[in-house]
């Protein structure tokens, strides 16, 4: 939007303030990993929507919140207060973002259109929220430093934060839907919810009130919102990381979501049930239960069917090797360059992800091996995507003297929700497709392979799509070290 003064913008960010604004990224995505993996079957096995209905909603309510973020970006770029840009935006949201999130996932008895109804239009809401909170959030990684280095050590505790949060809902969410719904899900879903809206606003606050604003606008240069978006469509690295994040939560929508099918309907529960045993899970829910109950409390409600309880080990191991590969993120990017880290360890990823097509039902081991290995792999990526699109922002300064970060941020925010729409259709829509039937006790072959085909060709596809895409980005290594030199630079030589 502006050239930028920067009072000391490069200066090294302390711990806390990294931790702060990482709690921000943690309470968005208790919302959002809920909605990647779990909203078909919120809506298909839960609240009893038809899946190709179910598909309608996921998609255009989607849709509907990734238009609206260029019309957010360019409202949070003019946005004046004593707090800056874009933490007033997380502090006016973080209610109303709770408060839709519960409405989101209650299960009021309407008659069948009713709740179809009720489902798209709490979707949306929430999708509109959803902008005006995590929009400004992700514009705000790009002015708390202008160091590059920086932004990927806040990339990594940020994202820290991030798999958190999905172990949470991954490994979790359905005991805890268990635990506060005592066994109905319609009520545990909406009592889960009320748990994570409270945790969220909290942490919400937390970021809008321990983080700054650096990297600030000067008074004398403006552009209008058509320079603004001609700079925009002008700059090839942010076409190329639009197309990228789009194709990238393509697959985490559709892998994501597909698992739980994967378990409950592909793997065998006889051989689930065994590998369970064998590694010891069983025995510390067992232990676990010991102690609660010797001390007098009550017993840990874990699910009792083989498939969830894999379902949730499943996660929690693709996690903790994801949070790994997070560790060793910075030291890749820093020495070999953000753009040739991604690609190579989103390729190698996606090697592993295709083995889940071709295991056996009772190949357990194999099964869970990969999904290591894709996490670790996979987890380098994660940091990577979005101090990327902080660095494209700074590109298009150096290019043209102004900077709109956090409209080059909504249409990252855009790719998105695009992603995370088409993606969840497409899991409702493929299980449509086949004449996936949630009444019955066991699906048919067809339905059974087309849940194989998902999680891993299908979810492939636009991985290697985006490692493609890569050879066009031209933010190298080198790139990088000339953009930060010569904006800091001329950011000394800006008045105030």
């Amino acid at each position: 939007m502006d050239t930028l003064n920067t009072p000391a913008p490069g200066a090294k960010l302390s711990a806390a303030e990294k931790i702060a604004y990482s709690l921000g990224d943690l309470a968005a995505n208790l919302i959002f990993q809920t909605l990647l993996t779990f909203i078909a079957f919120f809506y298909t096995d839960v609240y009893k929507i038809p899946p190709n209905t179910a598909a309608t909603i996921i998609f255009l309510g989607g849709l509907a919140g990734a238009c609206f973020n260029p019309l957010m970006g360019l409202i949070a770029d003019r946005t004046q207060t004593r707090w800056g840009k874009f933490r007033p935006w997380i502090l006016w949201t973080a209610v109303p973002f709770g408060l839709v999130s519960i409405l989101a996932f209650s299960t009021p008895e309407l008659g069948e259109r009713g709740k179809v109804i009720y489902a798209a239009l709490t979707y949306v809401l929430l999708m509109l929220i959803y902008s005006a909170n995590n929009l400004p959030y992700s514009a705000l990684s790009g002015v708390l430093t202008g160091s590059m280095a920086e932004r990927n050590s806040l990339s990594a505790y940020r994202f820290v934060a991030v798999m958190v949060a999905q172990f949470i809902i991954q490994v979790l969410l359905l005991p805890l839907v268990l635990i506060l719904g005592g066994g109905d899900k319609m009520a545990g879903f909406h009592n889960t919810m009320i748990l994570f809206a409270a945790v969220g606003t909290v942490f919400f606050l937390a970021t809008f009130a321990l983080t700054r604003e650096r990297v600030v606008p000067t008074a004398a240069q403006k552009s209008s919102v058509r320079q603004d978006i001609a700079d925009l469509l002008g700059n090839r690295p942010w076409v190329v990381m639009l197309v990228l994040t789009i194709l990238v939560f393509v697959t985490l929508a559709l892998k994501g979501g597909m698992y739980i099918y994967y378990f409950k309907n592909y793997l065998s529960e006889p051989a689930l049930a065994a590998f369970l045993r064998d590694v010891g899970f069983v025995g510390f829910i067992n232990g676990l239960n010991g102690v609660l109950t010797g001390a007098g409390l009550t017993r840990f409600q874990w699910p009792e069917d083989a498939a969830t309880s894999g379902f949730s080990l499943f996660n929690a191991g693709g996690i903790v090797f994801m949070i790994v590969g997070i560790g060793f993120s910075k030291h890749l990017a820093d020495r070999y360059g953000k753009r040739d880290v991604f690609g190579a360890a989103l390729l190698v990823s996606t090697l592993f992800m295709l083995g889940f097509y071709f295991y056996a039902p009772d190949s357990i081991g194999l099964v869970f091996v990969s999904q290591l290995l894709h996490g670790f792999f996979y987890g380098i990526t994660i940091p990577l995507l979005w101090a990327m699109i902080a660095d494209v922002a700074d590109y298009s300064e150096w290019k043209n003297n102004r900077r709109a970060t956090a409209l080059l941020f909504s249409a990252m925010i855009f790719g998105l929700k695009a992603g995370l729409s088409i993606g969840g259709a497409l899991v409702a829509g493929i299980l449509s497709f086949y004449g996936y039937d949630a009444a019955l006790a066991a699906q048919p072959d067809a339905v059974v392979n087309g849940i194989r085909l998902s999680v891993s060709f299908y979810a492939a596809i636009p991985f290697l799509l985006g490692v493609a895409g890569l050879f066009f980005y031209e933010i190298r290594k080198s790139t990088e070290r000339q953009i930060e030199a010569e904006l800091g630079a001329r950011r000394a030589r800006q008045p105030a």
